[in-house]
């Protein structure tokens, strides 16, 4: 093995930033870093049997937890036998927490109480949880960082300002940050220069980008920079986004602009005016349908992904019918379903719960009409070509519209090709002839 293993859960920023810690951590061969996830409860405990897991595999590592659930819950990890050290979302990207990693006399702080500012003996690294409410800044190595894929992630934006009475990614992440312009574009440049064809915009609430920067920039006036500027960039994604703060500016340019893939995943959570009043969202259900209708009247090949949580407190079988019926009128094929799960400290935590039974019948529910959706989208494409990136393993990709796409026989890595596509097997469009 050269270099740390990284285990990443959760989100595309997380990937993104997992990437960076791989460069940060540098040639160290027995470091495990496990960047965390905190947004349900059931990520927690995924968290916590993969770092189990890979102390069974590899007990001489050394395990270093960091990420949402270890900036939210640092006593739980550093608790854990198999854990050596915790820091938090801000100290995961600072490099000094990587080299060296972290001393006896550390270690043995560590399992004897988390402490929430612990420091090495000899000047090494922090074993830090900080307050992250009070980062104000996006330190500029946290621009940009490799995807494993033919693919690049560049963080835009950290944290967020929004407060859903569900959601505890906030006191995980932070108050809403933005990189500068300048600093986006360079790294956007950079990743063009290494090879990578496509190019997604990450962050915690991508839409939100800019009123810290001075001329407070909208996320379109960022995109506008970044396509000027990088000419060589022939693809350009936006990760999720909450359809309320899709300004006028950046409609136009994912409705009209081809170097802006026809893919938007959108921030709904549900379906009904209700419950998303009890969420604590900003847009009605009213306002989901008529951003959809709008971008598919203007760019008709664009496809739809949302979040939708099921079961949320409350949530009686007629809210739930709402959400259901979502899925079919905003033409959700990129379906991400999340059954609810109180995190404490949160206000839905204290609200009236759904029996989990039924939750997770809802959930099931959901997911077959985004199944449903996603599965006649899949067989209307057959027939058409698409324009493909071929991921590094010259055997699959994915068009402009998020759809995989599987090859007959192996294409050059990382190119973008005009694929045929002749049938549909196990979720994935076949391409039997393709040409650069």
């Amino acid at each position: 093995m050269s270099g740390p293993q990284i285990i990443t859960l959760g989100c595309r920023l997380n990937i993104a930033e997992s990437e960076a810690i791989r460069e940060m951590a540098g040639g160290q061969d027995d470091l495990i870093v496990v960047n965390s996830c905190a947004v349900t409860a059931e990520a927690v405990r995924q968290t916590r049997q993969a770092i189990r897991r890979a102390r069974r595999d590899r007990p001489d590592a050394r395990i270093m937890v960091t990420g949402c659930a270890a900036q939210t819950e640092p006593e739980t990890f550093a608790a854990m036998a198999e854990v050596n050290a915790v820091i938090g979302n801000r100290e995961k990207m600072d490099p000094t927490h990587y080299t060296p990693f972290v001393s006896s006399e550390v270690e043995k702080r560590v399992r004897e109480g988390f402490s929430t500012s612990l420091e090495t003996n000899g000047g090494g690294a922090q074993i830090q949880v900080s307050d992250i409410m009070a980062v104000r800044e996006t330190a500029p190595h946290m621009a940009s960082a490799f995807a494993e894929h033919a693919r690049a992630f560049l963080e835009v934006q950290n944290g967020c300002d929004h407060r859903c009475t569900f959601c505890i990614i906030p006191y995980g992440r932070g108050n809403s940050r933005s990189v500068p312009a300048g600093a986006v574009i360079d790294k956007a440049k950079e990743l063009v220069d290494a090879g990578y064809r496509e190019i997604v915009l990450t962050g915690v609430d991508v839409t939100s980008y800019g009123p810290d920067l001075p001329g407070a920039p909208s996320l379109g006036l960022l995109i506008e920079r970044i396509l000027k500027g990088v000419p060589g960039l022939p693809r350009l994604r936006l990760s999720s986004l909450d359809s309320v703060e899709i300004d006028e500016r950046l409609f136009d340019l994912l409705a009209h602009e081809p170097r802006m893939m026809p893919h938007l995943h959108l921030s709904l959570q549900a379906g009904d005016d209700m419950i998303l009043k009890r969420m604590k969202r900003r847009h009605s259900r009213a306002d989901a349908v008529r951003i959809v209708e709008r971008l598919k009247a203007a760019r008709p090949d664009i496809s739809i992904g949302a979040d939708i949580i099921a079961g949320f407190p409350t949530e009686d079988e007629a809210m739930f019918e709402n959400s259901l019926r979502l899925v079919e009128e905003c033409a959700i094929v990129h379906g991400h379903i999340f059954p609810y799960s109180p995190r404490t400290g949160t206000p839905a935590a204290r609200m009236p719960q759904v029996d989990r039974a039924v939750i997770k019948a809802r959930a099931a529910r959901l997911r077959s009409a985004c199944e449903a959706q996603r599965g006649g989208w899949l067989q209307s494409l057959i027939g058409s070509t698409q324009s493909v990136l071929v991921e590094r393993n010259g055997l699959s990709g994915h068009a402009e519209n998020f759809a995989p796409v599987r090859f007959a026989t192996p294409q050059t890595p990382s190119s973008i090709i005009h694929a045929k596509i002749t049938g549909l097997e196990n979720g994935a469009l076949i391409a039997q002839e393709a040409q650069q």
